[in-house]
């Protein structure tokens, strides 16, 4: 026991400490059960706001490119799912479709920002994987359209069953050719699983008809109309007679850059109407070349739709209700004969005007 003498206890310090005391174990109570509910509804990730500052909730999707017609309806429908459940959308991607990097870049970013969701068309299935599984960690879900994507971390596939639209590409050029004939497939780029699928798929279709003859399938174009050009018509001058007539009778490319690019070869070589010519999508050049004759066939997707579901499925998996995990947008077969009916119409030629000003 010490010696020194005790002080008195002073009254009011005492008060005042006890005050301090419940003060400092009051904020640790309400910052504890501020935590517990973060944790809770996120899925033990943190917390992530949902809405901004108007409580609206915001959707950030991201393209794989923002220049072709096929990437603008996909906006104009997901603005129009926008307007209907009165959320916002962030619409940014790469200017160049195999600008992997700045997809990520665009990834993170909203990560970081905080938004309530993305919708993401995946221009790689590998190089995306890790940012969306990032993202779904910190609390973000994720709705995947277009282009599949390797994993699992995220809420829906929200896409054309590209497989079978590669099938009907292949069905239909096998009946042009009367199932007899050589031909070639020029691939779009390494990496982009929607068009994988449909060159898988046409090739499928082709190796059903014994008659036919795939003399090159192993060659990609790429992102870049001019790039792909170029590739195009150093592989079909191999097949070129010295009468300067293509020694094939089919072709395939499968997506809208590609299959332009392709047509310009034709056209630029004198070798348009020479050779059984389809295509993938559609946008206002490939109509024309369909209408006159440049083109047999064109596989048409419906990206409007597609941007559609990919935001309403988003807010509904905000909104707490049940999703399905994969969602077929559907494709069709366009040609010269059918291309006025109502429904191949739609997709031919869709009205942007009243959802992108």
């Amino acid at each position: 026991m010490s010696n020194f003498p005790r002080k008195p206890r002073n009254k009011r310090t005492h008060e005042r400490h006890e005050k301090d005391l419940f003060s400092c174990v009051s904020w640790v109570l309400v910052f504890g059960c501020f935590v517990s509910v973060c944790f809770v509804s996120v899925g033990f990730v943190g917390c992530s706001p949902r809405a901004n500052n108007t409580g609206t909730l915001t959707i950030a999707v991201i393209p794989k490119g923002t220049s072709h017609v096929f990437w603008q309806s996909i906006h104009a429908g997901a603005e129009k799912a926008a307007r209907e459940v009165g959320a916002t959308i962030i619409w940014r991607g790469p200017l160049r479709e195999d600008d992997r990097n700045s997809q990520v870049s665009e990834v993170e970013g909203f990560v970081s920002r905080g938004v309530a969701g993305i919708v993401l068309a995946p221009l790689d299935e590998a190089a995306l994987a890790q940012p969306v599984a990032e993202a779904t960690r910190r609390g973000i879900p994720v709705v995947i359209i277009d282009s599949g994507l390797k994993g699992n971390d995220f809420v829906s596939f929200v896409a054309t069953d590209n497989r079978k639209g590669g099938r009907l590409a292949g069905d239909h050029l096998a009946q042009l050719l009367h199932d007899a004939g050589t031909l070639v497939m020029l691939r779009y780029a390494e990496g982009s699983e929607s068009t994988i699928q449909r060159e898988e798929g046409f090739l499928e279709a082709i190796g059903a008809h014994h008659g036919l003859q795939v003399l090159s399938a192993n060659q990609y174009g790429g992102a870049d109309v001019e790039g792909f050009y170029k590739k195009a018509e150093a592989l079909l001058s191999r097949y070129k007679k010295p009468d300067g007539s293509l020694g094939i009778y089919g072709l395939f490319c499968s997506n809208e850059s590609g299959t332009f690019a392709m047509n310009r070869v034709l056209h630029d070589n004198g070798w348009t109407g020479k050779v059984k010519f389809v295509g993938f999508d559609a946008s206002p050049n490939l109509v024309g070349a369909l209408d006159a004759g440049d083109l047999d066939g064109l596989v048409v997707q419906d990206p409007v739709r597609m941007g559609y579901l990919g935001v309403k499925t988003m807010v509904a998996h905000i909104r707490g209700e049940p999703v399905e995990k994969v969602i077929d947008t559907g494709a069709q077969l366009a040609t010269r004969e059918n291309r006025n009916q109502p429904d191949v119409k739609a997709r031919l030629e869709p009205d942007l005007s009243k959802w992108l000003k």
